[in-house]
């Protein structure tokens, strides 16, 4: 069994289909978000498809986080040691709010730190969790089908022999 390696920044990511009801879930792994401890952060707004994405150093808390958000009917959230950090509910398909603008910003102030306070250093991070599973971005992407090599146009295993 692989798993992620928190120390070398590697995350596991999940991707849980959503439309069809399926319940396929699709697993990988990512770096680049310098997430440490236990935490994860999911979102059902992720380009194009718009799928449940959860990026996590522990699956617990990437089970807390999916689970919270489906409890929710869509939308942002993060967890940290087991606890929810941050939520942002997106009733409305996952992807929009109907609360206040002002409201919607305040949450979004919270999952930014939120994601700091898990290590998160990168500059707009959120929306590179949301461009994960855009097929259309090199290299490698994740989509309900599986892993995809974007540059050769084609699944790909996870791991080669």
């Amino acid at each position: 069994m692989i798993s992620g390696d928190p120390a070398r920044d590697i995350c596991q990511i999940a991707l849980v289909e959503r439309h069809r009801k399926t319940g396929d879930v699709v697993n990988a792994f990512v770096s680049g978000f310098g997430y440490k401890g236990d935490c994860a952060v999911a979102s059902t707004v992720a380009h194009d498809s718009h799928h449940m994405i959860v990026v996590g150093t522990s699956k617990a808390d990437m089970a807390l986080a999916a689970n919270r958000l489906g409890a929710v009917g869509g939308g942002i959230c993060v967890f940290k040691d087991g606890q929810e950090q941050a939520l942002i509910p997106l009733p409305v398909a996952g992807l929009m709010s109907d609360r206040p603008a002002e409201e919607v910003a305040g949450l979004t102030d919270k999952m930014i730190t939120a994601m700091a306070v898990c290590g998160n250093t990168l500059n707009n991070s959120y929306m590179q969790h949301s461009l994960l599973a855009l097929v259309v971005i090199p290299e490698l992407r994740i989509s309900d089908l599986g892993l995809v090599d974007v540059s050769k146009f084609e699944l790909t295993d996870l791991v080669i022999d």
